[in-house]
C-alpha cells in the first residue's frame, strides 16, 4: 500500500482535531504524529498522547538538532512536528495524519513532498465565531488572536490540493476519507504505468538489439 502524510488545516474552531479523531477511530490504516509543544496542557490532555508538551529550552534545542519537520510559534506558543514521529507511523504501513497550521503545512511539504494537503473550511465566519466561544477556553485577548491567525490562514487556502466543507461533521470525515482513497489508488496507478512502461520499453530495446 502506498502510504503517505495528511495533513489537515483549519483556523482555530474550524474542526480539523475532531476530523482526525474521527478518521483515526474508523481506519486503522492511518495513524497519527504527536506533535510538541510548549503551551500548557489542557483539561484531559495527555503528555506524550495529544503531544508532548515541552519546555521552551528544550522545544529550542530540538529545533536547534533538526528534529522537526515543521515548528511554528502558534498564539504565543511554539509547536513542531517530529520527523522521528512522522517516518515511525509511515514504517508501520499507515498514512500519517495530522492537524497542523498553515504555516506548518507548507513547511512539512517542503520536508515530505508527497503529503497531501486538506483545508477544512468553517461554513462561515458567523459559525466559526460561535465554535470558538462555546469552547469556553478564550478569554477576548486569545480570541482576538485567533481571530487575526484565522484571518491569514483563510489566505493561505489557495496552496491545498484539497478543500472540505466542513458544514455537517459526519459529511467532511467522508469527503476526507474518500480523498486518502482517491490519492492512494492514484498514486499506486502511477508506480502501475511507470512499471508498465519500463518493462514495454525493455521488450522493445530487446528486439532492436536482436535487429542490430
Amino acid at each position: 500500500m502506498n502510504v503517505f502524510p495528511v495533513i489537515l488545516s483549519a483556523p482555530s474552531g474550524g474542526g480539523k482535531t475532531t476530523i482526525t479523531h474521527a478518521l483515526l477511530a474508523r481506519r486503522s490504516d492511518v495513524g497519527y504524529s504527536v506533535s510538541c509543544t510548549t503551551r500548557p496542557p489542557r483539561p484531559h490532555e495527555v503528555n506524550g498522547k495529544d503531544y508532548y508538551f515541552l519546555s521552551t529550552a528544550e522545544f529550542l534545542e530540538r529545533q536547534q538538532h533538526g528534529e522537526f519537520a515543521e515548528s511554528a510559534a502558534v498564539h504565543g506558543h511554539l509547536y513542531g512536528t517530529l520527523r522521528s514521529e512522522v517516518v515511525r507511523v509511515l514504517g508501520e504501513g499507515r498514512h500519517v495524519i495530522m492537524d497542523i497550521d498553515v504555516q506548518g503545512a507548507a513547511q512539512f511539504r517542503a520536508v515530505f513532498p508527497e503529503s497531501v494537503l486538506i483545508y477544512v473550511l468553517p461554513p462561515s465566519g458567523e459559525v466559526l465565531l460561535d465554535r470558538l466561544r462555546l469552547r469556553q477556553t478564550e478569554t477576548a485577548e486569545t480570541l482576538k488572536k485567533r481571530l487575526v491567525s484565522a484571518l491569514g490562514e483563510l489566505r493561505a487556502v489557495p496552496m491545498f490540493q484539497y478543500v472540505v466543507l466542513n458544514d455537517e461533521l459526519e459529511q467532511a470525515v467522508s469527503n476526507v476519507s474518500r480523498i486518502i482513497d482517491a490519492e492512494g489508488l492514484r498514486r499506486e496507478r502511477l508506480q502501475n504505468v511507470e512499471r508498465d512502461v519500463r518493462h514495454i520499453i525493455e521488450r522493445l530495446e530487446k528486439e532492436m538489439d536482436g535487429m542490430n
